[in-house]
């Protein structure tokens, strides 16, 4: 467990445990649900990970590359998925630690997937920045994907502010479906609650306002610019929103990878992106 500061911010990180954020604060207050002691970092509405290389679901844990067809285990086996990849299971290296920031590099074999990614993190008093980095370090092109996956607090009353300009449906299995027109969220509990939902047309923002008038903001750049996630669990005062790299099942759904595929990467090509999250 890394703990960085800078002012009143604090941020703790678990490396052993994907690079997981097990808490974010400003002044005492939570700006990230914090991971309970001895908790899962990747079982419960709290903290954040990191998503590579793929993000959100893959119908039947099939992916191609390299003119060959793969299965990725199941892990949501109850909707036949496989969830959000698996780089948020592996230990990550510490590159660099200073009192406010922080590098973190893994690299991972589990064919089709051989590559490295690299997370930077720096805290300010009033933001803290991600940059992250995923590269194909194999022989062979493959399709890759990143996000990041934050839980929020949303007590009643928060709300979040996004323009988008298409929305995804979803299936009762969580796939996407029926792309539409769209122009984002502007809503509080009767938008958001039991929202799981993808957008993409992103513009790169989001913010989200808490009913005590305080507030946080989302920049997303780089392969975070375009495609976002968006779910609020019924049953728990939290909010994830996710900027990621790729729509949901794109690597099995044209329709879905033309508003966000995944990029296939050559040998040495890698996906870079960044976020910046302001509090006030």
């Amino acid at each position: 467990m890394i703990t960085l500061r800078a002012g009143a911010a604090e941020a703790t990180i678990l490396p052993a445990q994907g690079a997981a954020f097990a808490a974010l604060r400003h002044a005492g207050r939570d700006l990230l649900l914090p991971i309970p002691p001895g908790a899962n970092p990747n079982a419960g509405f709290h903290g954040s990970f990191l998503m590579a290389p793929w993000t959100n679901r893959l119908d039947g844990g099939r992916i191609a590359a390299a003119g060959a067809e793969w299965r990725m285990p199941i892990n949501r086996p109850a909707e036949g998925n496989a969830l959000h990849g698996f780089l948020r299971e592996m230990p990550w290296t510490v590159e660099q630690a200073d009192p406010a920031a922080l590098v973190l590099s893994c690299r991972f074999h589990r064919p089709p997937f051989t590559g490295a990614a690299r997370m930077e993190v720096k805290l300010a008093e009033d933001a803290l920045r991600l940059a992250v980095a995923l590269a194909n370090e194999g022989a062979a092109p493959t399709p890759m994907g990143i996000g990041w996956h934050p839980y929020f607090p949303r007590p009643a009353g928060t709300r979040l502010q996004v323009a988008a300009r298409i929305a995804f449906g979803r299936d009762p299995r969580g796939l996407p479906i029926a792309p539409r027109p769209s122009a984002g969220l502007n809503g509080a509990d009767g938008v958001l609650l039991g929202l799981d939902g993808h957008f993409a047309g992103w513009d790169g923002t989001a913010r989200i306002t808490w009913p005590d008038g305080r507030a946080l903001r989302m920049q997303a750049r780089g392969d975070w610019a375009s495609n976002l996630q968006v779910y609020a669990p019924r049953g728990a005062e939290a909010i994830a929103v996710e900027p990621v790299s790729h729509a949901p099942d794109a690597a099995n759904r044209a329709f879905a990878a033309a508003h966000g595929p995944m990029h296939l990467l050559r040998s040495g090509e890698s996906l870079s992106a960044s976020l910046t999250i302001h509090w006030c």
